[in-house]
């Protein structure tokens, strides 16, 4: 069917007061233009390092990030796994390296919460870079927030409550069995369940597409609105409650979650299954997948308004 037409002990990694020096130096070289070939940040320092926490089963977690990707996978148990890159880019290879150890991660843990943000270099940052790019196994029974400004999420295999969010980047999420809140501004959204228990979803992007897949068997109730393009209903045997150009109302099976889908420039695609289409098309996917390298310096595009899909059968 198509239809035409959003008390804890803390321990912290901070910018150290040398920082601010470290900063101006970078500053002092991007205005002298030494050593920027291009214009063009060729250096490039890393570190990592992984830390576990003990969490309860339903405990929460925080990761907060500026730019560079969020992963998250459940695991069985109760141990928390973090795993952070840290990145620095600079016009030399010694301002790199003067920077990769300033780049502030902050930490806050106990047995139910745990909270991991990477933190903003005070000053001016001027022909340099840095982005942290998190993996974290999670007890799959918990609650998890990802958040990030530049960069993808990718959630797989929770069924706790999921709550990610990004501004120029896609949502990924797999294999999930629980509530569910994904935004994006640029970017797409693309979410596949194994199971509804009864939590909402609400899944919302300014520019890109939303892309659900749910189990034959899912009793749902869904809401769709979009501006800039359409839905198509593939696979799934819904009844129509209300329909127009720009929105879409129906059960599945007769009904059950609450699902609610929103977007401005983008289409919306319900079925059983998520394609690979996204791999040729869709903005922030080389970030979801860790194919690009320096998201900071991309040029990516928001996504286009979805074309109208064809049908031989069109709902008007």
């Amino acid at each position: 069917m198509v239809i035409r037409g959003r008390r804890r002990w803390r321990r912290s990694f901070q910018t150290p007061p040398m920082g601010v020096a470290v900063v101006a130096a970078v500053v002092a070289l991007a205005l002298s233009g030494c050593g920027m070939p291009g214009g063009r940040l060729g250096a490039r320092a890393s570190d990592s390092w992984t830390h576990t926490y003990p969490l309860n089963k339903t405990g929460e977690v925080t990761i907060v990030n500026a730019n560079g990707r969020i992963e998250v996978e459940g695991v069985d148990g109760s141990t928390l796994e973090v795993q952070a890159e840290r990145i620095a880019r600079g016009a030399t290879e010694q301002l790199a390296r003067d920077l990769l150890p300033r780049i502030p991660i902050e930490e806050h843990a106990s047995p139910d919460f745990v909270s991991i943000e990477t933190k903003r270099l005070n000053g001016f940052l001027i022909g340099a870079s840095y982005e942290v790019r998190y993996k974290v196994k999670v007890p799959r029974t918990a609650t998890i927030r990802a958040t990030t400004v530049n960069g993808g999420v990718t959630v797989t295999g929770v069924s706790g409550r999921v709550i990610a969010q990004t501004t120029n980047g896609g949502v990924l999420a797999t294999e999930i069995a629980g509530a569910l809140e994904a935004r994006s501004v640029n970017g797409g959204l693309r979410v596949q369940f194994a199971s509804l228990n009864g939590a909402g979803v609400d899944l919302r992007t300014v520019n890109g597409g939303v892309h659900l897949a749910l189990p034959n068997t899912a009793k749902a109730t869904v809401s769709a609105n979009w501006v800039n393009g359409g839905i198509n209903l593939s696979g799934l045997p819904f009844e129509v409650t209300d329909q127009g150009k720009r929105r879409f109302e129906g059960r599945l099976n007769g009904g059950g979650t609450s699902i609610d889908l929103k977007t401005v420039n983008g289409g919306i695609t319900i079925g059983s299954r998520l394609d690979d289409s996204f791999r040729r098309r869709g903005r922030g996917w080389d970030e979801v997948f860790g194919a690009g390298e320096k998201p900071d310096e991309s040029a990516e595009k928001p996504d286009q308004p979805a074309e109208r899909p064809e049908s031989d059968h069109p709902v008007p």
